[in-house]
């Protein structure tokens, strides 16, 4: 392992372990020198590397300091409201609605959603975050048919329970794909975050019942304060 790789995987265990909390400043880069016995560029290109993966941010004048702790994601079996997820995770979560509009069915709406052409579409733009912290941009595309008339008041709620207990249409199952890419200048405006730097893509459609689908939407998740975890459970236990 490189020198600068050693120090940063000793600094990310002690972030890890809670030896350096968040918002606590680490050493500087004088002391980290003379910790490792090494070069000043070596210490930075660690630094360098944390802050660009989220652990680490800088203040001018002041020093270097841990970030908040990643909001995670679970991608599991069962489907967890937002809110519930960073609840548990001891962050107080909020939707924000900027943008709430009927258009017409184009062609990918029309093969996500199983809609005829120029069907009209509640096309609903959301900003969520995390101890007002702007983790996710979310666009939905949700049938009029399917749900006709989503309030602003429905969509600052969880769209789920809405499309269930308003319109009832209870989620049955969502497919999701998801990709890593980097945020444009409109991505990167909307997250509060840096252009080109990695965000993750998702992609779902959300079936209710008889494989209707009732719901499409493409999220982009700022990649330096999220991250995610995958649980499968295995019906035979030690297949593989």
């Amino acid at each position: 392992m490189s020198k600068h790789g050693r120090i940063k995987e000793i600094i990310l265990n002690r972030i890890k372990d809670e030896t350096y909390n968040p918002n606590d400043r680490i050493p500087t880069e004088k002391e980290l020198c003379e910790t490792f016995e090494v070069s000043r560029t070596t210490v930075r290109i660690a630094l360098n590397q944390l802050e660009k993966e989220g652990y680490l941010y800088r203040v001018q004048g002041r020093g270097t300091f841990v970030c908040e702790k990643k909001v995670t994601q679970a991608l599991t079996q069962t489907v967890k409201k937002y809110s519930d997820q960073v609840a548990v995770q001891g962050k107080t979560a909020e939707i924000k609605v900027i943008n709430l509009q009927v258009v017409p069915a184009d062609d990918i709406l029309c093969k996500h959603l199983s809609v005829s052409k120029n069907a009209p579409i509640q096309k609903i733009e959301r900003i969520r975050q995390a101890n007002s912290n702007i983790t996710q941009y979310e666009v939905s595309y949700i049938p009029w048919e399917t749900a006709p008339a989503i309030t602003q008041r429905d969509a600052e709620d969880s769209l789920y329970r809405t499309l269930k207990e308003k319109y009832h249409q209870p989620i049955m199952r969502t497919v999701e794909k998801i990709e890593i890419t980097f945020a444009d200048d409109s991505i990167a405006k909307l997250l509060n975050y840096e252009v080109n730097h990695p965000c993750f893509y998702i992609e779902t459609t959300t079936y209710g019942q008889n494989e209707k689908a009732i719901e499409y939407s493409n999220s982009y998740f700022r990649g330096d304060i999220t991250d995610f975890v995958i649980e499968r459970n295995y019906i035979n236990k030690g297949d593989a």
